[in-house]
């Protein structure tokens, strides 16, 4: 399992790079999606006079398919064939894109995301096994950064591409956008991208295994995801899918999804030793972590993803409520991180080839710590977009040194045969992460605006009317702030409420900080010299 990875296909010359344009483009296109949607919401609350719950559901039935069916679809790409998975997933992305847009009604509207998960969940991992396969030596660092920088800079332009189609087009554009990009990938992948799939030719579907991974990835997924909103012990707000109600008023929905979900788990671990020693199919095979780069790998990639994407979530809350900033503006704000992503995804290979693929994922993270942090430090009620772009350009850069080089180090001793489960686990670790990380970045942002409260008496407002705009504030994630300036006392409420938010984003960038700071304590656990050997220019012999 240690040796390096045999490669059946190799491209060269120039078709790998537009067969890299290609895989790069599909990738762009679900993660421009996951962030665009964000910006388009308000609007399509307003159209669609969708309830808060619906709003909730739209990110959620999303978010809940993609993470859930990452590990199946990678066995899938292995078992069946990669690029094959890969336009199939694009397909799906596209049609589900289409339906999104012509919704009228919230339950095809999050059945229809709920579909472009599972297209997205095919996407990601047969993109990343394809390029571990088909490339070698120099060119797959490369590939690599490349596929890294898309990630982070992709995330960071979708406020932005989100914010001005929203405003200048429609909402409905926001998702009708994606289906001729997915014309475009799906015809360049045909043409330029090879097909390949696990070498050692294993038959059989492991049945058991799949459906415990997923009902476990579901159940813990919802978990995060909803306990916020549904209560994490007890119920606080009511559950209902369709016309079912969960039927409890002592237990909340959210702790025995979380359970179930973490028995199923255990149960398939179980289930796959026992299907390993008897030499049979599975779903995930555990002997990949005895890998130490793959192991230590993944532990870095869960870790850093708690934090690594905290302050997105936070910024653009902040930027409009506080500052006035629209949709469109934020995004341009945000647009520093994904230049500063693009630039270290160019700069990545050829420093890795100087230091190590594991110093210069260090390295990224050591940077985006200190943007972070920077970030925590000089927000401020009278902060503009200039005097962030520093830190965000910081930032982006260290997203796109540690997202490419650490996706590389993961990948560099596992079996191409395997690289379509491989290449899942890694994007679940990812995907877990961030749920988990938003979920506490959220809760760490609500306990900040509850400071609310302490500004405002400081500033001569009674104890019982502070209270009450800063349970307002915190219920609205800071969006209720600009209206405050129509009440009495407009101007003070406001200021005051204002320096609550900025507590609130100190706190979730120490928190955030400290994430991205463990992750970099991990990391030393990696052997220094992974994917040492590609990122130097190795090229392993053809079967």
């Amino acid at each position: 399992m240690s040796e390096v990875p045999q490669h059946t296909v190799v491209l060269e010359g120039k078709r790998r790079w537009v067969a890299l344009v290609f895989l790069a483009l599909g990738v762009a296109m679900i993660i421009l999606d996951a962030t665009i949607v964000n910006v388009a919401i308000p609007t399509m609350v307003t159209d669609l006079v969708l309830t808060t719950n619906d709003a909730e559901w739209i990110n959620a039935a999303y978010s809940l398919t993609f993470a859930s069916l990452l590990i199946f679809f990678g066995r899938l790409a292995d078992r069946f064939g990669r690029k094959l998975l890969f336009v199939i997933g694009v397909i799906i992305f596209a049609l589900a894109s289409a339906l999104v847009a012509a919704s009228d009604t919230s339950i095809t509207l999050i059945g229809a995301r709920a579909l472009q998960g599972i297209g997205g969940a095919m996407i990601l991992p047969a993109s990343l096994s394809v390029i571990n396969a088909v490339f070698v030596g120099k060119s797959r660092a490369v590939a690599f950064a490349v596929w890294g920088g898309t990630i982070g800079g992709m995330a960071a332009m979708g406020p932005l591409v989100g914010g001005w189609l929203t405003t200048y087009a429609s909402w409905h554009w926001a998702f009708l956008i994606n289906v001729p990009i997915g014309i475009i990938v799906i015809i360049g992948v045909l043409i330029v991208v090879p097909e390949t799939r696990d070498v050692l030719g294993r038959k059989g579907f492991d049945i058991p295994g799949t459906l415990l991974i997923t009902l476990g990835l579901v159940g813990i997924v919802f978990a995060v995801i909803e306990g916020q909103r549904y209560g994490w012990i007890k119920p606080i707000a009511e559950f209902k899918v369709g016309g079912w109600t969960w039927p409890s008023n002592s237990i909340s929905v959210v702790l025995v999804a979380g359970i179930l979900g973490i028995i199923a788990l255990i149960v398939m671990l179980l289930i796959e030793n026992r299907r390993i020693a008897a030499g049979k199919v599975v779903i995930l095979d555990l002997r990949l972590f005895r890998i130490k780069s793959f192991g230590a790998g993944n532990a870095v990639a869960l870790v850093v993803s708690l934090g690594e994407f905290g302050l997105l979530f936070a910024i653009p809350l902040f930027l409009q409520a506080t500052r006035g900033y629209d949709a469109l503006q934020t995004g341009f704000i945000l647009l520093a991180l994904a230049i500063g992503s693009f630039v270290a995804s160019g700069a990545g290979a050829p420093l890795s080839q100087r230091l190590g693929p594991v110093r210069v994922l260090q390295l990224g993270m050591v940077l985006e710590v200190i943007g972070i942090i920077g970030l925590g430090i000089i927000i401020s009620t009278e902060i503009t977009g200039w005097g962030m772009a520093p830190w965000l350009f910081l930032y982006g850069m260290g997203v796109g040194f540690a997202t490419a080089q650490l996706t590389g180090v993961i990948l560099s001793e596992v079996p191409v045969a395997d690289s379509g489960q491989a290449s899942a686990v890694q994007s679940t670790a990812r995907q877990v992460g961030a749920a988990i990380g938003t979920a506490i970045i959220g809760t760490t942002l609500l306990i900040g605006l509850g400071s609310t409260a302490g500004h405002l008496e400081d500033r001569g407002i009674p104890a019982a009317e502070a209270q009450q705009v800063s349970d307002a504030v915190a219920n609205s994630a800071g969006q209720a702030i600009p209206a405050l300036a129509n009440q009495p006392d407009g101007d003070v409420l406001e200021a005051g409420a204002a320096d609550g938010f900025v507590t609130a984003i100190k706190s979730v960038s120490i928190v955030a900080g400290i994430f991205v700071f463990l992750g970099l304590l991990l990391s030393f656990m990696i052997p220094r010299n992974a994917a040492r050997i590609e990122s130097e220019g190795y090229e392993p012999p053809n079967n």
